[in-house]
């Protein structure tokens, strides 16, 4: 198993330093559109509304990347990838940006040949059950069926969790969210395991949300980001300070309506270099001047993406938690722009 896994990292390291030998932000100015590599359907975070656009708040860092790089927050083919295909499709160039809820490793990050860009949302792994299970903790899950998605951190947590417990389980591998949801509403397993932020995501869409709990425990740490092919340190760069710019524009208090104003009125230096007043931020980026305005216009700065999609008053109804700002006791910060 040791060897299919070193053969599995080989392949895809393979593939990330082949198609990032070309520089990225070249081929995506070229093609005139951003492919970026979603979640096959997660409510909150990635999936086409009702009239066939894509939303969510994975969705909506694409959409910044490319009003950032291509001036049209418009220009993006969504690529929608399984826990399975997703690094595939990134390490072949099959998308150049990957936002779908995965989680920073040390083995994706150096072993697989891949350059996270960011932290967008900490989260945890937690459990789900029906209610009637009468079950209140996830230690007394011993002998159950658990629905788990392969391919995942999730996978490996379940495992340790259920070992350091000294309990069993029967896992039902499945590879798709859709598909967990169906087997777990079916009653094909006892309890679905997943990040707690995809748990609360999924319970907003079942028919009777109430009849299902999300377990206490939180048993691992899921700091989940958007990620580029290692090796072309340029697009890694630009991914990484566009995510910069919409949590620093919260700080700032920049929103999707007052960006353009706060680029021609605001006397706060810091600011003025963020929005391209001053100094040649975006020419060190190798982007225009405006493209933090732009990235920010898209679809707004961090709290207003997190509001709009997963936030408290959405279905979803997360609480802003450790994704909150660094001023208000969360761990949302970005680095100096100057």
């Amino acid at each position: 198993m040791k060897y299919a896994i070193w053969i599995a990292a080989t392949i895809v390291g393979g593939l990330a330093a082949g198609a990032a030998s070309a520089q990225t932000l070249d081929a995506v100015k070229s093609n005139d559109v951003l492919k970026c590599g979603v979640n096959t359907g997660l409510a909150g975070f990635a999936g086409p509304d009702p009239n066939g656009r894509w939303v969510g708040f994975d969705v909506a860092f694409c959409r910044a990347m490319a009003a950032a790089v291509l001036g049209d927050q418009d220009k993006v083919q969504f690529v929608p990838l399984t826990g399975e295909t997703r690094f595939t499709a990134l390490a072949s160039g099959e998308v150049d940006y990957l936002s779908r809820n995965t989680t920073w490793t040390l083995t994706r990050d150096v072993d697989l040949g891949f350059t996270f860009i960011g932290v967008n949302y900490y989260d945890g792994q937690g459990f789900i059950v029906p209610a009637e299970l009468g079950v209140t903790s996830a230690r007394e899950l011993d002998g159950a069926t658990v629905c788990i998605q392969t391919g995942t951190t999730t996978e490996l947590n379940l495992a340790d969790f259920f070992a350091a417990n000294g309990i069993s389980y029967d896992p039902v591998p499945i590879q798709t969210n859709s598909e967990a949801l169906q087997q777990y509403q079916a009653g094909a397993c006892d309890a679905y395991t997943t990040d707690a932020s995809g748990l609360a995501a999924s319970r907003a869409t079942f028919e009777n949300p109430g009849d299902h709990v999300i377990l206490p425990e939180i048993i691992s740490k899921e700091p989940l980001g958007p990620l580029v092919r290692e090796g072309d340190d340029q697009w890694a760069d630009i991914g990484r300070w566009v995510l910069n710019a919409l949590i620093a524009a919260e700080e700032y208090g920049i929103t999707a309506e007052n960006a353009a104003d706060m680029a021609a009125t605001s006397e706060n230096p810091e600011i003025r270099r963020l929005l391209g007043s001053e100094s040649n931020l975006g020419e060190i980026l190798g982007l225009d001047a405006d493209w933090a305005v732009k990235a920010i216009q898209a679809q707004g700065n961090y709290g207003e993406i997190f509001a709009a999609n997963i936030g408290e008053g959405t279905p979803i109804n997360l609480a802003r938690g450790l994704n909150a700002q660094w001023t208000d006791g969360g761990l949302m910060y970005s680095p100096p722009f100057r």
